[in-house]
């Protein structure tokens, strides 16, 4: 038996010999690459934090002392030393979820897998202790240095500094990357400290040295140590932590577990906040993440353990690549197109881009609403910034996006990535909302492509756009499979034609993105049961054409399919439009139910929230009988 699977707890582990402790980590490194090689998952960030999160639960008392963790990439550590040992399913329906969880422990508390939020919790759990008199409590954040580049972040230091006997413990995981090496200023400031000698070293010598000294060794150090921001000053960079006035701790090697248990007790001590600087090396004891480039393995899917190589799958189209393919042809076609990331320059496909166009590439860090306005402000300038972004984390600069780019009708291209259902990532991963959100910012344009064909289109088209922002949102993974056009309604495609099926106008279903194909599938079926079935594809999901119109007042039910939260999305701004008109054409809208969604594959979701073929087939028959039940019955005698 491994050592870590008689730690069930953390009490078990404060019972554990310091001397077996490097067993220990060995022990959890291997289980963690051997599990991830079956099921994927976030290896390299867990790999890193080894040390450091056995010596945070020898230190600290979870859960009465809270450990939260940033984004949660680095947690698997912290599941195993808190009971939990089963990773055969890690991210799979009924496993582990990838990020902490407040379901599967008492010792989880932030399931928000969105950076730079850490420190806000904390704040709040801090005070929270200081009005409950709790004062023995110690809130502790770990937050890596990529999440540091969030405004957020500085946002809750700035409030964190204001007091100096809240117990609170920063710990920065620093390993120079998030998903790809940490940009920006602040970047290279904790670059700087990683390469500078240790002022408490420093002054350490100094104190040894001095004291040894006769008469006026002592009078010396003192005077030193009354110097010591001066002395700082000289020995490294100038600490910004300390000009906020937080005590600061390190760097500390992170790996070095005895070095870092010291330092955390002195900071629990301390009894105020103090911040704790680890450099931590991701993909730590894992030759193959360690050499890895371009982001250490930080979420690979499975792999050959002994080459670090991806198991072969089928070769497939992926909606990402698409994106990244257009992007480099519209960058040759148009030297005003730039191209913005916030610390996901690979996972988003910018990254072929950069290649080819090193010059017109920003990457912001994690710093989202930072990013839509200084992309506002490179279009006011006579540029077209293209800002590629996981739908999920456009929600973080709504207000940029309506207020800067929106307010000053401004073209900038919005591309999200992973719209829709992600599945395994859980809640706070699902691109769920933007349709919701999006649906009120004046002058918007948004474009929900179904295919290959369609996402380069759109996109080029959206670029095209110079007096208003445009976005364009596709999912996660494989290209669906194309699906062409047998007609035009107004500016939409129509993909079904109930007269071609020898039926009467019954049904128009709009299908929204990729949910296009699904419609096409209830309408095949439905027409099996002589149902004359219309589909439809807006494109251009806002503004809608006003064609729709028309078209509906031709059948006799219309019905919306979307991969989006139901409340307020595409199938409200249908019904609103036929309102609007005065066409009583009843609607029914087919989405995700508006409730915060637990890990599963993409397609096990799909079903459960009834958007297959074969539910929505069901259903819509079903209305479509009662709607002729009910007419006939309201017929004159």
């Amino acid at each position: 038996m491994a050592l870590f699977e008689s730690i069930h707890n953390p009490d078990a582990l404060k019972r554990l010999p310091a001397d077996q402790l490097p067993e220990l980590a060995r022990g959890i490194r291997d289980f963690l690459v051997e599990s991830c090689s079956r099921t994927g998952g976030h290896l390299g960030p867990s790999l890193g934090v080894v040390e450091l999160t056995v010596a945070l639960h020898r230190v600290f008392d979870s859960p009465q002392d809270p450990i939260l963790f940033d984004t949660g990439h680095q947690a698997y550590v912290h599941k195993m030393l808190t009971g939990r040992h089963d990773f055969t399913a890690l991210k799979a329906e009924g496993g582990l979820s990838g990020y902490p969880s407040r379901e599967e422990s008492e010792h989880d508390f932030i399931e928000n897998s969105h950076a730079s939020t850490v420190l806000s919790y904390a704040d709040g759990m801090a005070k929270a202790n200081e009005v409950r008199g709790e004062r023995e409590r110690t809130v502790v954040a770990v937050i890596g240095d990529g999440a540091l580049t969030g405004g957020m972040a500085w946002e809750a230091l700035n409030n964190i500094a204001e007091r100096k006997d809240r117990r609170l413990v920063i710990v920065v995981n620093d390993n120079g990357r998030s998903y790809s090496p940490t940009r920006g200023g602040l970047a290279e400031h904790l670059s700087s400290l990683r390469m500078a000698p240790g002022y408490e070293q420093a002054l350490d010598l100094a104190k040894s040295t001095l004291n040894r000294t006769p008469v006026v060794g002592q009078p010396l150090y003192e005077a030193l140590h009354g110097l010591k921001k001066g002395v700082k000053d000289a020995i490294q960079p100038q600490i910004m932590f300390e000009d906020l006035g937080l005590k600061y701790l390190g760097p500390i090697d992170g790996h070095d577990e005895p070095s870092v248990e010291k330092a955390l007790r002195q900071a629990r001590d301390f009894g105020g906040p103090v911040i704790v600087h680890c450099l931590t090396q991701k993909g730590k004891g894992y030759a193959p993440a360690e050499n890895h480039d371009e982001d250490q393995f930080h979420a690979p899917g499975p792999f050959d353990v002994t080459t670090g190589q991806a198991k072969p799958g089928p070769k497939v189209e992926k909606w990402t690549g698409v994106f990244a393919e257009t992007m480099v042809e519209l960058g040759r076609e148009r030297e005003d197109i730039v191209g913005m990331t916030a610390a996901m320059l690979h996972p988003t496909g910018l990254n072929k881009f950069a290649e080819v166009y090193p010059d017109r590439i920003f990457d912001v860090g994690i710093a989202e609403q930072h990013a839509a306005t200084s992309a506002t402000g490179m279009a006011m300038s006579g540029l077209h910034p293209v800002v590629a972004v996981y739908a999920t984390f456009l929600n973080r600069c709504f207000d940029q996006v309506l207020m800067d780019a929106a307010l000053h009708r401004q073209g900038v291209t919005f591309c999200l990535d992973r719209a829709g259902i992600t599945g395994t990532d859980g809640a706070s991963h699902n691109g769920m909302w933007d349709m919701s959100i999006l649906q009120v910012v004046p002058g918007l344009r948004m474009a929900a492509p179904r295919d290959a064909e369609r996402l380069r289109a759109q996109l080029r088209e959206a670029v095209q756009v110079d007096d208003a922002p445009t976005v364009v949102r596709y999912p996660k993974g494989a290209v669906a499979e194309e699906v062409d056009a047998v007609g035009k309604l107004g500016s939409m495609d129509l993909l079904r034609r109930a007269e071609d099926s020898g039926h009467g106008k019954d049904l128009l279903i709009v299908g929204v993105g990729t949910m296009s194909q699904v419609a096409v599938e209830v309408a095949d079926r439905m027409a099996d049961q002589g149902i004359g079935v219309t589909v439809v594809d807006p494109l251009w999901v806002k503004p809608l054409d006003e064609a729709l119109v028309a078209g509906a007042a031709e059948h006799g039910l219309v019905a919306v399919v979307e991969d989006n939260g139901r409340t307020g999305a595409v199938g409200d701004a249908v019904s609103r439009l036929l309102r609007d008109h005065e066409v009583d054409v009843p609607v029914r809208s087919f989405g995700i139910e508006q409730e915060f969604l637990t890990h599963a594959k993409r397609e096990r979701i799909l079903e459960q929230q009834g958007l297959t073929p074969q539910e929505l087939s069901r259903k819509l028959t079903e209305t479509v009988s009662r709607l002729v039940e009910d007419e006939s019955t309201t017929e004159p005698a």
